[in-house]
C-alpha cells in the first residue's frame, strides 16, 4: 500500500478537534458500516477507485480496505487538523499490495472527480453543505457505469440536542453573535426526496432512515458528543474561554434534563438518513 499523505491548498474551516470527535468513534462509525454493507458490487471490484468526501480523521475511511483490500482510496476534507490525524492513523505502507490511500485538503463542494470512480462515499458531511443535492449530477457523472454514490447524513436536527442549542443561542446574552450560526441544516431531505432526486439522474436508488439509540456513559455525555460536531461553530464564534464556559454551562444544564441518566446510562436517540445511488450500467 502506498503511504498516506495529505496534499492540496488549505481551506478555511474553523477548528476541528479530532480527539473530541473520536471520543465516540464506535457510535459515530456504526452508520458508515451499515452504509457500506448495502453498497452493491463495484464495477472494478478487483481495484476500485474510491473517494471519501469529508473523511475527517480517516478512522472510517481505512475500514473500506476490509471490503476492498486493493482499492485506490482518497479522503477529502477541508480541515487541516482532521487530515493531520488521518495521516497519523493511516495503515503503514505495504509492498505486497497495489492499494493506495491518500488525503487531499480541499472543499468537498468544489470537488469534481478527475477520473471515473467506482464509489463516491460520504459519511456525516453533506449536512454542512447548503444545497448539497445540487452537487449530485456532477458526482454521478463522475462514476463508471454501475458505479455508486453512497452517503449518510444526520437527521436529528429537531431533537433536543439541537433545539436546545438554538434556544440558548437565541437568548439575549448570545443571540447577536450566535443566532445565525445555529440556523443551519435546513437542507437535509427525507429519504423519499433523495430517492426521487437521484432516480431522475438515471440511478437505481436505495434510501432509508434509521434511529440509533446510543447508550452513553459518564457525566454530560450528550454535551461531550455535540462538542465534536454541532457545537464547533458556536465555540469558534465565542473566542473568550469564559464565554465558552458560560454557554456550555447553560446548554449542558438543559441537556441533562432532556437526556437523564438511566440504569443503562444516558440514552441518546440519533436519526440518520441514508442513500445509495447506483448509476445505470451502459
Amino acid at each position: 500500500m502506498s503511504k498516506a499523505q495529505a496534499t492540496g491548498p488549505a481551506k478555511p474551516s474553523g477548528t476541528w478537534d479530532p480527539h473530541q470527535y473520536l471520543r465516540y468513534a464506535h457510535n459515530r462509525s456504526r452508520p458508515f458500516q451499515d452504509l457500506l454493507a448495502r453498497i452493491p458490487r463495484l464495477p472494478h471490484h478487483h481495484q476500485p477507485r474510491i473517494t471519501d468526501l469529508g473523511c475527517g480523521p480517516g478512522n472510517v475511511t481505512i475500514t473500506m480496505f476490509d471490503r476492498w483490500p486493493t482499492a485506490r482510496i482518497t479522503g477529502i476534507d477541508n480541515s487541516e487538523e482532521m487530515l493531520k490525524a488521518a495521516t497519523e492513523t493511516a495503515p503503514p505502507p505495504s509492498l505486497e499490495s497495489t492499494a493506495s490511500l491518500d488525503f487531499d485538503l480541499r472543499d468537498v463542494a468544489e470537488w469534481t472527480p478527475s477520473e471515473p470512480h467506482d464509489l463516491i462515499v460520504s459519511n456525516a458531511t453533506l449536512q454542512w453543505l447548503p444545497h448539497h443535492d445540487q452537487l449530485f449530477p456532477r458526482w454521478i457523472n463522475g462514476l463508471h457505469p454501475a458505479g455508486t454514490l453512497a452517503f449518510q447524513v444526520p437527521g436529528n436536527f429537531t431533537a433536543p440536542s439541537h433545539s436546545l442549542l438554538h434556544e440558548v443561542a437565541a437568548r439575549p446574552r448570545w443571540r447577536h453573535r450566535l443566532a445565525d450560526i445555529t440556523r443551519g441544516y435546513v437542507h437535509i431531505h427525507t429519504p423519499g426526496r433523495y430517492l426521487e432526486q437521484l432516480t431522475t439522474l438515471g440511478c437505481t436508488v436505495d434510501a432509508w432512515e434509521t434511529t440509533y439509540v446510543h447508550v452513553l456513559q459518564g457525566d454530560d455525555p450528550v454535551l461531550d458528543w455535540v462538542k465534536g460536531t454541532a457545537l464547533r461553530p458556536v465555540l469558534s464564534a465565542l473566542e473568550d474561554p469564559r464565554e465558552q464556559d458560560e454557554f456550555l454551562t447553560e446548554y449542558g444544564a438543559l441537556l441533562r434534563d432532556a437526556y437523564p441518566r438511566g440504569p443503562a446510562g444516558t440514552l441518546f436517540p440519533f436519526r440518520r438518513v441514508f442513500a445509495i445511488a447506483t448509476r445505470a450500467n451502459a
